[in-house]
């Protein structure tokens, strides 16, 4: 009798259950119908699973077949790389050829000021008229030496010695 009684209590206990159950699904299903768009009820379903037991056996194969999707992935990995390496070090030349350009045209435009300059500086109009302020006058016949040991066409001649060069036969 104590066994009947038990199990007409755990019934009823189940029962319980399962009507709070059944009154949470009808509950939710008319939430989901004043909340839904579109002619398509929702539905849904409760599945209780136990994956608790459950014990992941190694498949070497898988294992395998990951390590050579790894592999592959990494090659991908390393040319996408080495493309937006070789990319972005194309445009930084690009970049450091035109600073170069800048650079050369800078230079070029001040070598013309320069030689602008002295042709202006080195006018003979000039020079005579800066020598003339400081007090100098025309050079006098044998008062210019030239580097080239060449003599000045109105100097006078001073005797000189000329090696004698053998004969040549």
């Amino acid at each position: 009798m104590a066994a009947a009684i038990a199990t007409q209590g755990m019934m009823q206990g189940s029962r319980q259950a399962k009507d709070w159950l059944v009154e949470r699904n009808l509950s939710l299903f008319a939430a989901q119908q004043r909340a839904r768009r579109g002619p398509t009820p929702e539905v849904l379903f409760t599945k209780r699973l136990d994956n608790s037991r459950l014990v992941k056996a190694a498949d070497p194969l898988r294992v395998r077949e990951m390590r050579i999707f790894a592999g592959a992935m990494a090659a991908l990995l390393l040319l996408v790389m080495v493309y937006g390496w070789q990319h972005f070090s194309a445009i930084e030349c690009g970049y450091r050829v035109e600073a170069e350009k800048q650079q050369v045209e800078q230079l070029i435009e001040q070598n013309r000021q320069l030689q602008l300059t002295e042709a202006q500086l080195a006018a003979p109009g000039r020079i005579d008229r800066k020598a003339r302020e400081l007090g100098l006058d025309a050079p006098k016949p044998g008062q210019v030496v030239r580097p080239d040991s060449s003599m000045d066409a109105g100097a006078p001649a001073l005797a000189e010695a000329a090696p004698i060069l053998p004969a040549l036969r």
